[in-house]
C-alpha cells in the first residue's frame, strides 16, 4: 500500500504528538527528527519497522497511543481488504449435550493492523485486546505467527 512508505499520505499533516521536529540542532544537521516507539510488554518484540520506519500511526500498539490489556487472542487472517484493519477468523468446537458431540463454530473479529506488518490472508497472527478504536474493532495485531499455511480452514485439526 502506497500510504505506508509516505507519512504524508493525508490531507492533514501527520507527526507523531510525542516528537517535536524543529528543534534547532536537528534543522541544522539536517538529519531526520528523533521516532517515538515503546515496547508493549507480555514478551513481544518492537518490530524492526516500528522503530526505524516512517509510518504515523496514532493505533499502532509501539508507535502510538494504544496500550494493549486484556485477552489475547490467536486467528487466521480472512480479509486485508480494509486500510490498516484486518479480519481474524477464530474457530472452536461447540458441544453438543443431546447428541454427545461438538459442531464446528467460528467468530470473526477486526484488529488494527499496524503498518509494522505486511499481512496476507491465511495467514496466522496473535491479537492483543486494547480499547476501542472504532465500532467494531478492539483489538491490536501483535506478533505473525505463522505465513499462509491456508484459507479459510477450520484449523483445529
Amino acid at each position: 500500500h502506497p500510504a505506508y512508505f509516505d507519512p504524508q499520505s493525508e490531507k492533514a499533516y501527520m507527526k507523531q504528538p510525542t516528537v517535536f521536529k524543529n528543534k534547532k540542532s536537528l534543522i541544522k544537521k539536517g538529519t531526520l527528527a528523533p521516532r517515538f516507539f515503546k515496547n508493549v510488554g507480555l514478551g513481544f518484540r518492537t518490530p524492526q519497522d516500528a522503530k526505524e520506519g516512517v509510518y504515523i500511526d496514532k493505533k499502532c500498539p509501539w508507535a502510538g497511543n494504544v496500550s494493549i490489556r486484556g485477552k489475547l487472542l490467536r486467528g487466521i487472517v480472512v480479509s486485508t481488504k480494509m486500510k490498516r484493519t484486518i479480519v481474524i477468523r477464530r474457530d472452536y468446537l461447540h458441544y453438543i449435550k443431546k447428541y454427545n458431540r461438538y459442531e464446528k463454530r467460528h467468530k470473526n473479529v477486526s484488529a488494527h493492523c499496524s503498518p509494522a506488518f505486511k499481512l496476507n490472508e491465511g495467514d496466522s497472527v496473535v491479537i492483543g485486546q486494547c480499547r476501542p478504536l472504532s465500532k467494531t474493532v478492539r483489538f491490536n495485531v501483535l506478533q505473525v505467527v505463522s505465513e499462509a499455511a491456508g484459507g479459510k480452514k477450520f484449523s483445529k485439526f
